[in-house]
Order: C-alpha cells, then sequence, then structure tokens
C-alpha cells in the first residue's frame, strides 16, 4: 500500500539528533516504504522562513518523491506572502508551514490571523504545529476563512482531546497524530468524538522522530484495509491534490 507522509522536515534542528539533508529523509523513506513526503525548511521553521524556503527548493529540485511546504513566519505577513507565492509557482511546493512557538505567535494572535489569511488568500493547505489547548480557537478561525485547510500537527500535542472535538466542530480541520509520545487511544478518542477517518492523515515528523513511531500508532489503531488506505495515502492525495505517478492510483 502507498504511503504519503504529510508531517517531515529538510534539514539540522539544534536538538541532539541524527538529522541531515535531504537524502536523509530518502534513506528514511526507503527504509520504511514511504513513497512521498511533505517536507519543510528546519531553517525556514526555527531561523529565516524565506532563506529556509529558498533552500528546500532547490532540494526539491532533484528529488521528485519529496514536495515542499512554505514556512510563512506570522511576524512577516506581507513578506511571507510574497514568497509564498514564488514557492508555489515552481511547481514543487504544495502547501503552507506555520509554527507556533518559534516565532512566539499562537491562535488568537493579531498576527496569527494574519498569517492564516495569507495562506487562505494562497488556497492551499496549511500544516500549522499545535500543542497546547489554543486549538479550542481553531475552528473559529478557519470558519471565518472559507476554503481555508488546516492540518492540526501532532493533534494538538498534550492537548489532543481538545484537539480532536475542534477537529469534529470543523471539517476543514484534520488530525496528524506525529509525536514523541504515544498516548494510547488518542485516534479512538478523535474517532468517538466524531472526526470522520477522510479528516486523518499520516506524518511522522521525520527526521526529528523515526518513521517507525508514527507507523506503529497508526497501523494499532484498528483501521479497516479501507481506513487504513485512507489515513496512510489517498486523504493525503485528495487534499493536496497529488497525482505523482503510477505509484499511485489517480485520485476520483
Amino acid at each position: 500500500m502507498p504511503i504519503i507522509d504529510v508531517h517531515a522536515h529538510v534539514g539540522r534542528w539544534q536538538f541532539h539528533l541524527t538529522t541531515g539533508d535531504a537524502d536523509t529523509n530518502l534513506a528514511q523513506m526507503d527504509r520504511y516504504g514511504i513513497d512521498f513526503q511533505i517536507v519543510s525548511a528546519s531553517e525556514a521553521v526555527v531561523y529565516d522562513a524565506v532563506a529556509g524556503n529558498a533552500a528546500l527548493r532547490e532540494a526539491l529540485e532533484t528529488r521528485p518523491r519529496l514536495f515542499g511546504y512554505a514556512v510563512v513566519n506570522p511576524n512577516r505577513a506581507e513578506e511571507s506572502a510574497a514568497d509564498l507565492r514564488r514557492c508555489l509557482d515552481t511547481g514543487r511546493f504544495v502547501g503552507a508551514k506555520i509554527h507556533t512557538h518559534y516565532p512566539g505567535r499562537m491562535p488568537g494572535t493579531r498576527e496569527m490571523a494574519e498569517a492564516f489569511d495569507v495562506v487562505a488568500e494562497a488556497g492551499v493547505p496549511l500544516l500549522l504545529h499545535t500543542w497546547g489547548r489554543e486549538v479550542t480557537l481553531l475552528p473559529e478561525l478557519v470558519d471565518a476563512r472559507p476554503g481555508l485547510r488546516v492540518i492540526m500537527g501532532h493533534a494538538g500535542g498534550d492537548a489532543w482531546r481538545e484537539a480532536a472535538h475542534a477537529a469534529a466542530a470543523c471539517d476543514r480541520l484534520y488530525l496528524e497524530h506525529c509525536r514523541t509520545a504515544t498516548d494510547a487511544g488518542r485516534i479512538a478518542y478523535a474517532r468517538a468524538a466524531g472526526v470522520p477517518v477522510e479528516r486523518m492523515l499520516f506524518g511522522t515528523d521525520a527526521t526529528l522522530i523515526d518513521p517507525c513511531v508514527s507507523l506503529g500508532v497508526v497501523r494499532d489503531a484498528r483501521f479497516t484495509e479501507e481506513e487504513l488506505e485512507r489515513v496512510l495515502w489517498r486523504n493525503a492525495a485528495e487534499l493536496f491534490g497529488l497525482k505523482v505517478g503510477t505509484a499511485l492510483p489517480p485520485v476520483v
């Protein structure tokens, strides 16, 4: 079965971990049978969004199994809007990424609202780093921006219960459950809260976290074969409009 990883990174981090360039991503993908990854640049997330996005553009040119998120900096919305357009024009970027803690802007702030407006205008999916009870604000923020679709990266982190209810309340919020702590029952709780399988996505946080962690969480969630197909690749293909060769059947 094909696998699309919707939450990964290219580049080194300040943590003491074995991370590296885009070829490190590809080596991990080969090890675990991941066909495609959507990645953001670690440099763009933690330091300089424009420079990091530019470096990622170069890496994507020769690696067709990787697609890009352009990182949007909530503190520099106008600059990020122009940079997002440049990235999307290459055809190798398929979405936007916004972190909360590194730029110091959370849902509910004016700066984050402006960043959401930038992504909504671009019309691409947004991977949002979520970690904390601020996820309860997301249904209202997304509902106010027609067409905006938000993937809740880490599914709220330690606020995964609140994230589940937020996603159940808004049909343009998606859950992606990668994190280092594999709390039991997160996916079952989300399903019981009313989040349909069609809005659950597979992500790994590679290469920060070994993909085996997220693969184990999904494999243990007791999905049917049809549901597993949706979570591992079909939902992502539909959300991002990916038609990525003969490895994946066409999305209908």
